[in-house]
């Protein structure tokens, strides 16, 4: 079988799994000489779909784009960025407020330990199919209702979508247009882009499910804008993967900071907007396996460069229910790759 052929009859095998509606992948070496697009179950390798937590790695592009611009300091308050938002309560750690130091840079590396809105009563709504709007506002009561994960700077981070909501916040602030008007002057026109947008209306792309629930769920999606609600394609994705991996977006000496990995859950690290997953050997029969660099979402959606392969994986489960599956199958395409090379 061709390396094309083993890569979809994956793609149909993870198709044919519990709860699987929909999986797509691409796959691109950087010679171009593994270049596969493929998708089974009810959708076409060109449908639009929830890109989710990817959309992390758009903000933190936008912010990085920014302080290259001299308009902010990775180092700034985002109070002094933000003077009409009430902060005030928002991160009590031990009796200390530590709501007004709270800086751009520890909402990008994910170390202020601020509470995850998304962890309040939405996450079961969303799995639910129970759509509703929210903004900032909303945001915000969610998470001085819940209590904080630790203090700032605690030497790891702590993934929680109201940093990249309050940067997405810093976005519009500085530059006067709303999140999708920046998304679309600062990455997706210079790069090509022209079906990767925040999602407006009931236009949702291809639908998410949670097992077998289908999720009609535009407004939860486009209240997401900043830390999970872009939709965009395959090849799209790829576009912009690879000028991110290359330096293209911001300044390269950026690429270093956005890479200072803290421990978030194993197998993952964080960087800026930045997802780094390396299995250590005693997880794999102390067999090494790839470094993968990228991001993922709870949509079982990831985006991925493996520097040592040179292969960039994009792709979707569309399936809210195992967020970490596309681990194990990234590792099972790059196997792939690695033995028809072996072979040649």
């Amino acid at each position: 079988m061709t390396l094309s052929q083993d890569l979809q009859a994956l793609i149909n095998a993870e198709s044919a799994k519990p709860y699987s509606h929909n999986v797509m992948l691409r796959v691109l070496s950087g010679d171009k000489r593994v270049d596969f697009k493929g998708s089974a179950g009810t959708t076409a390798t060109d449908t639009r779909f929830a890109i989710a937590s990817i959309s992390k790695m758009f903000t933190a592009t936008l912010i990085l784009q920014l302080a290259d611009a001299g308009l902010i300091r990775l180092d700034q308050t985002v109070q002094s960025i933000l003077p009409d938002v009430d902060l005030s309560g928002l991160h009590i750690v031990e009796g200390v407020d530590y709501s007004a130091e709270l800086t751009v840079r520890h909402l990008l590396h994910q170390t202020s330990g601020l509470a995850d809105y998304y962890e309040s009563d939405l996450a079961a709504d969303l799995k639910q199919g129970k759509d509703r709007h929210y903004d900032l506002d909303d945001v915000l009561q969610m998470t001085r209702a819940l209590p904080p994960q630790a203090a700032p700077d605690s030497g790891k981070s702590f993934y929680s979508d109201t940093n990249y909501q309050l940067l997405g916040a810093v976005i519009e602030k500085v530059t006067g247009q709303s999140f999708d008007q920046a998304l679309q002057a600062r990455i997706c026109q210079p790069t090509g882009l022209t079906d990767t947008k925040v999602l407006q209306g009931s236009d949702v792309g291809l639908p998410l499910h949670h097992h077998n629930t289908l999720l009609t769920i535009p407004r939860i999606l486009a209240s997401m804008a900043p830390d999970g609600g872009i939709i965009s394609t395959l090849d799209e994705m790829l576009l912009f993967l690879r000028a991110y991996m290359q330096n293209r977006l911001f300044k390269p000496e950026n690429a270093t900071q956005a890479r200072q990995w803290n421990r978030l859950f194993l197998p993952v690290q964080y960087g800026y907007g930045l997802m780094r997953i390396k299995l250590p050997r005693w997880m794999t029969l102390f067999r090494a396996t790839p470094e993968l660099i990228g991001h993922s979402g709870a949509s079982g959606s990831f985006a991925y460069y493996a520097p040592e392969q040179d292969i960039y994986l994009i792709g979707s489960f569309n399936q809210t229910d195992a967020p970490q599956r596309p681990i194990g199958f990234m590792l099972q395409v790059l196997r792939l790759v690695a033995n028809h090379k072996a072979l040649k």
